[in-house]
């Protein structure tokens, strides 16, 4: 049975549908839920070569990403479940596998929208296929279209 449930959530449309499965799961298995939200290092763009930190773009993606991940263990509580919400900086996959072993979790949910288009898939990569590879436990990728 799932014991804890290890959900990355982004607020996007995919995310909500998987925070919707998320709920009636650990409702369900009486789980406890942990929400992760994984901000990319803020780089701004200098052109086809790379680009540069910024301490600005840092603070107000920070922001952002934490009323995301707010919001999502507050709709939880709406609906009787207590939720803890993390927000981390890196790679998502390196993150989310991090933190799913640092809880011990049984089971990690991530939204999944298929992509128009093989150049967008080859190109975006897929953060949950590559979580089926590197996590240690079982994942369950909500697909919306």
């Amino acid at each position: 049975m799932y014991k804890r449930i290890l959900l990355a959530y982004d607020g996007s449309v995919t995310g909500q549908q998987a925070l919707l499965d998320c709920h009636e799961i650990a409702q369900w298995s009486r789980s406890e839920l942990t929400l992760i939200a994984v901000m990319p290092l803020p780089l701004t763009s200098i052109g086809p070569e790379g680009g540069v930190y910024s301490e600005t773009v840092h603070e107000s993606e920070k922001q952002r990403y934490q009323a995301i991940l707010d919001t999502g263990v507050r709709k939880l509580a709406e609906n009787g479940l207590v939720a803890r919400g993390e927000l981390v900086i890196g790679d998502a996959v390196t993150e989310i596998v991090r933190c799913a072993r640092a809880i011990e979790a049984n089971l990690i949910v991530v939204g999944h929208k298929h992509l128009d288009g093989w150049a967008a898939r080859w190109w975006r990569g897929s953060i949950s296929k590559s979580l089926i590879e590197h996590a240690s436990c079982s994942v369950l990728v909500v697909i919306t279209h």
